[in-house]
């Protein structure tokens, strides 16, 4: 008898099995989707961070060179000299290189802006224009 009850002890059956998956699939149902809400959320703060920070050096930009890039010269001209500019005291961005935003895309920029000086947004996750929650666009006027 006493062989029997300690085979019994040291394993868990199949209902108690069972039970641990059903609470852990509960948990992931509940607990899942409110990951991916703050992960969508923070690469919209992402974003206007992003679109801040490229502001501030399109502002330094026109400092020195006493102009915001056209817009065919586009976000470039902060880490490449758009031609034979003396004040040109690149590159303005540390890495060497105009950065995506969070989904990948390339912002978008218009100089001159409708909206102030120059324009510069994303388009979001759907890289479209409008659009709600992750799919909305950021931009620098907002």
């Amino acid at each position: 008898m006493r062989t029997n009850n300690a085979r019994r002890s040291k394993g868990f059956t199949l209902v108690e099995l069972l039970v641990v998956l059903a609470i852990l699939g509960l948990l992931a149902g509940l607990v899942g989707p409110q990951v991916m809400k703050f992960l969508g959320s923070s690469k919209s703060k992402t974003a206007k961070l992003q679109i801040e920070d490229l502001s501030s050096t399109l502002d330094l930009y026109r400092l020195e060179l006493g102009r915001y890039p056209t817009e065919s010269e586009g976000l470039k001209a902060l880490v490449e000299n758009p031609g034979n500019q003396s004040n040109w005291n690149g590159p303005y961005l540390k890495k060497g290189e105009v950065p995506k935003d969070p989904w990948g895309f390339e912002y978008q920029y218009r100089f001159p802006g409708e909206h102030g000086s120059f324009d510069l947004w994303s388009l979001g996750a759907d890289n479209r224009e409008g659009g709600e929650g992750e799919n909305a666009d950021i931009a620098s006027w907002e």
